[in-house]
């Protein structure tokens, strides 16, 4: 809901709430807090949801590839805080992330500064969370997602942020300074939301908490109060527990371990060994993104065009191993070159086709150095040279030929030399995926690779209108048959063949519309035009012609 709410797509008032395809059909995935505080809860069946509340329910299709992606977007701003970010998996509902703060919280000043930092951020972007900090992965979740008192059933909109302490060999790294022997809240945290009126929360229980701190070696008493889904067990799992009367993590920790296990498998001491620290739990940390690049300084200062291209090709050289590796190919370099006193001068250098070749690099940045001349303006030089790859694309192997470059080779370096010279990326046509003439051809980037024209395409005119042009006065013999004398551009003309029709309909995804019988006729004094009819002659609606191209 914090997605659909931040992009606008859920601006009616009233309570919302995504639905997805389960178990008996549509049912609750997520809701806000007004439909929260209707009594309405994750898992329950649309229908009898409908059915049973009196006011009406904004429903959004689910999207799964979109709640992940905004996730992994609050993660790769999360590194900020600290290297390692693992968003949830299933087994936390993908609802939240985990930081690991090994070495990273002194940079803020403290943990307690780090969270009031991280709640304060959150507040202003308004993303509801609630923030829990403890020497597990398993431990702060549970604190998080079930501490204070809270009970089982949490709005599945809010995002829970999980930072965990890393304690290798058994031993806590470092401490909390001044920490009462209690579940602490951080200092500033409960003060950190803006007081403007612009800042929403979707309902009071999502509102920003105080953020918690388990004080290093205790998150074992703070877990044995929590309920036993604070164990990230599965669903049946938790239920079996219940029914037996073990609500609590101390009641499950109580058990025999040989007992526990014939019962309810190997997943519940799982869990409780990773919560309390005695089984590792290694996080899953989102990949970064890989960049290509890299930067050269120089203690003498370089001006030459010619040491300018060097440094380019050398740069390639170290960047094409690893495109190789990866089995990609530049489409789109930044040149960055950093004169003595600061002014960055960036150059884009775009290809045709991926490529790594480092010749090939530097004779595309020797080009644009031409034409760009003493407008390049060096000043006292360039002390540091970058090389970007800001564009990449799959490449696959090719067997170089005995007679030199193919066909497909050659034209594309054409293009790419062009492209330097003139200063500009070139453009072609292209087929677009529409069957309107006005909509079937575009232009495209040289090095977006075309869709194939149709073979059995009818003849089109050589040039084509950007929209049919009026024909008046038409006389057709027929009223569903071409035209004998038309009036196009205040003249008159006769008809003196004709061919057609030839039909196209309309697109159905787009609206409305007629379908179009098209004839390519020739006048009396040689003109050849393509006209169309635009839906069918009747006598409460004329049917309306138009000029939509000239045949050469």
């Amino acid at each position: 809901m914090t997605r659909l709410r931040r992009a606008g797509l859920a601006p009616e008032d009233g309570p919302h709430a995504v639905a997805a395809a389960g178990p008996g059909g549509l049912r609750l995935v997520a809701l806000d807090g007004e439909a929260y505080a209707l009594g309405l809860r994750p898992g329950e069946l649309l229908g009898r949801v409908r059915a049973r509340i009196g006011v009406p329910l904004h429903v959004h299709p689910a999207d799964p590839e979109a709640e992940m992606q905004a996730l992994h977007r609050l993660c790769r701003w999360a590194m900020r805080y600290a290297p390692v970010v693992a968003p949830f998996g299933p087994a936390e509902t993908c609802h939240g992330l985990y930081l690991d703060t090994e070495g990273a919280a002194h940079l803020f000043g403290g943990e307690a500064a780090l969270l009031d930092d991280l709640a304060g951020r959150l507040a202003r972007a308004r993303i509801p969370a609630r923030l829990a900090l403890a020497d597990t992965p398993g431990a702060a979740y549970a604190v998080a997602r079930f501490g204070k008192g809270k009970s089982p059933e949490k709005p599945a909109h809010t995002r829970d942020l999980i930072l965990r302490r890393r304690h290798p060999g058994g031993g806590l790294e470092g401490g909390l300074q001044n920490t009462p022997r209690s579940l602490k809240p951080s200092p500033g945290a409960a003060d950190a939301a803006p007081q403007d009126e612009d800042v929403w929360w979707e309902s009071p229980s999502a509102a920003l908490e105080p953020s918690m701190i388990v004080p290093p070696g205790e998150h074992a008493a703070h877990l044995a109060t929590l309920p036993v889904e604070a164990l990230r067990l599965e669903a049946d799992a938790a239920a079996g527990l219940r029914r037996l009367g073990l609500r609590r993590v101390a009641d499950v920790e109580a058990l025999p371990r040989a007992g526990l296990a014939r019962r309810f498998g190997l997943a519940p001491l799982l869990r409780l060994d990773q919560a309390h620290g005695r089984r590792p739990e290694p996080l899953s940390p989102l990949a970064e993104t890989r960049t290509f690049s890299g930067v050269r300084g120089f203690l003498d200062p370089i001006g030459r065009q010619g040491d300018v291209v060097a440094a380019a090709r050398s740069l390639m050289e170290e960047i094409a191993p690893r495109l190789e590796r990866a089995g990609l190919g530049a489409c789109a370099l930044r040149l960055t070159l950093h004169r003595v006193d600061g002014t960055p001068r960036t150059l884009e250098i775009g290809l045709s086709r991926p490529e790594r070749s480092p010749e090939r690099i530097a004779s595309l940045v020797r080009l644009r150095l031409e034409r760009l001349g003493a407008g390049l303006d060096a000043g006292f030089g360039f002390e540091t040279v970058g090389l970007t790859v800001t564009s990449a694309e799959t490449m696959d192997a090719r067997q170089a030929e005995l007679g030199g470059a193919g066909t497909g080779e050659r034209v594309a370096g054409l293009a790419d030399i062009l492209a330097q010279r003139i200063g500009r990326r070139l453009v072609r046509l292209a087929p677009q995926e529409s069957h309107l003439p006005e909509r079937a051809e575009g232009v495209v980037p040289w090095v977006a690779p075309p869709l194939p024209y149709p073979r059995s395409l009818p003849a089109r005119p050589l040039v084509l209108f950007a929209q049919g042009e009026a024909a008046h006065d038409v006389f057709a013999a027929a009223p569903d048959g071409p035209p004998h004398r038309f009036r196009w551009r205040a003249r008159e003309y006769r008809v003196a063949r004709a061919e057609g029709p030839e039909r196209i309909a309309p697109e159905w995804w787009r609206g409305g519309g007629a379908p179009r019988d098209y004839y390519r006729i020739e006048c009396e004094i040689g003109r050849r035009l393509w006209l169309y009819r635009d839906g069918p002659h009747g006598p409460e609606r004329p049917a309306a012609w138009f000029v939509h191209g000239m045949f050469p």
